[in-house]
């Protein structure tokens, strides 16, 4: 494990998705899952999110078009939140699951749209 970039993916990890999730995730790990964590770290946000090709903000778009193509709501929830604190607008959230709607089906871009909503919900009674 490169510590350098995994250290640089812990911390754009923490900014998108929370400090606390991120922590938890890390201090919850398993010898079975551990690799895992490590993994996702250091080479989906230490590799390719510190990249400055794309935007945090861009980067959260594509990943919340590609989830409800992959159909996975675990994930969705996650990135909704994620999206949210890179500066993606409700508004804009919302044409995203539009079109995913049209090109994935539409089926996932309701429950895109039911993931999402709970996120609202659940940022509103925090």
């Amino acid at each position: 494990m490169n510590k350098e970039r995994f250290e640089q993916g812990l911390e754009v990890r923490k900014s998108v998705l929370g400090s606390e999730y991120v922590d938890k995730s890390i201090q919850n790990a398993t010898d079975f899952n551990r690799d895992m964590q490590e993994l996702v770290t250091e080479y989906c946000w230490g590799e390719v999110w510190t990249r400055s090709g794309l935007s945090k903000k861009t980067r959260s778009m594509l990943n919340l078009a590609m989830i409800t193509a992959l159909n996975r709501p675990h994930e969705l929830k996650l990135h909704v939140r994620g999206a949210l604190n890179n500066g993606v607008t409700k508004e804009e959230i919302k044409e995203i699951f539009l079109q995913t709607a049209i090109y994935c089906g539409v089926p996932a871009g309701i429950d895109s749209f039911r993931t999402a909503q709970e996120v609202f919900n659940e940022l509103e009674d925090e």
